[in-house]
């Protein structure tokens, strides 16, 4: 068993295609298929099935990868001590807008302080792109808000529950009402997010259950570009509660109470199980689990890596 052998097998793994595996690896697609064969043939066991175009781990395959991940990443530590160099730095990240607005902040003074050396990379999107660009191995970790999703495929770390909240202007005459009618909130001119996966396609699916809609006066991305809207008083809108609580014009919104109307989400992150954890993301794990964030000078321990310890809970984090 040869150690380029297990370094295609997991790169196979990791992008899901043989023809991509070799591009990156700079083998061609035969040599490739030979390495595989070989090393199929000294361990008895078939590694791979292919369904139509996707390449799947076999159970046995599975067991492989499972016991393959730490050697390399051991023997890759053993070569940067050798050779004198840090390791690599990088971290792919995929967010929804609203989260990276209001909680990378802090997760980048840490990073600054503490990892010069640390190049992050943010893809912003909705659940549904980001879970599948982590399917295909294109970002490291996702964070996103939304209902409660699961999949064999992903470890989650945690889940945080957040409420989704009517915002207003201070200046609002509905500001200064204890509580509002659903009907009366919607008759306002709204500032919206897009068409997507979680909040608003919530929204939209629970007044069509109560035979009515919504039609926004505009739909952006940006929650801040919306924020300020609302806040100069030219219509409302319908946001997490930590994006108006993290919002700079905080002190001019105001959230409503709205009767018979409550909805909520989870913010969670995933990361692929079979991703070879690297350290930047075993920091940033540490990161997101934590309460508070770290204090200067504090040095945030190695996560643990293992999916079957992995956190997920219902409490708070830093991020």
């Amino acid at each position: 068993m040869e150690l380029r052998e297990l370094k295609s097998f997991l790169k196979i793994m990791e992008v899901q295609s043989f023809s991509r595996a070799a591009k990156e690896l700079g083998y061609s697609q035969s040599a490739l298929s030979v390495q595989i064969h070989s090393l199929e043939s000294e361990l008895g066991v078939r590694l791979f099935d292919r369904l139509g175009r996707q390449v799947v781990l076999t159970p046995p395959g599975r067991e492989l990868a499972r016991r393959a991940l730490p050697i390399l990443q051991q023997v890759e530590e053993v070569e940067n001590v050798m050779h004198n160099r840090p390791p690599a730095q990088a971290l792919r990240l995929g967010m929804i807008e609203s989260l990276c607005k209001a909680h990378m902040s802090r997760v980048m003074e840490y990073a600054a302080r503490n990892l010069p050396d640390l190049h992050i990379t943010i893809t912003i999107d909705s659940p549904s792109v980001l879970l599948d660009a982590l399917n295909h191995n294109k970002v490291d970790l996702v964070y996103v808000l939304d209902k409660p999703l699961f999949d064999v495929k992903w470890v989650k770390v945690f889940q945080k529950r957040e409420n989704i909240v009517f915002v207003c202007s201070q200046d609002s005459p509905l500001a200064r009402k204890k509580e509002v009618e659903l009907e009366e909130v919607i008759r306002q001119p709204f500032f919206l997010t897009e068409k997507e996966d979680n909040y608003r396609l919530s929204l939209d699916q629970h007044l069509a259950a109560r035979q009515c809609a919504l039609e926004p006066l505009l739909e952006v991305s940006d929650t801040g570009f919306i924020l300020d809207m609302v806040q100069r008083n030219l219509g409302l809108s319908f946001l997490p509660q930590y994006v108006v609580e993290n919002s700079l014009w905080q002190d001019r919104l105001h959230i409503l109470r709205v009767r018979d109307f409550r909805m909520h989400m989870y913010r969670q992150l995933f990361y692929h199980k079979d991703k070879w954890l690297t350290q930047a993301m075993k920091v940033f794990l540490q990161l997101a689990v934590r309460e508070n964030p770290p204090e200067d000078g504090e040095k945030i321990p190695d996560f643990s890596g293992n999916p079957e310890e992995d956190p997920c809970t219902e409490g708070g984090s830093m991020i």
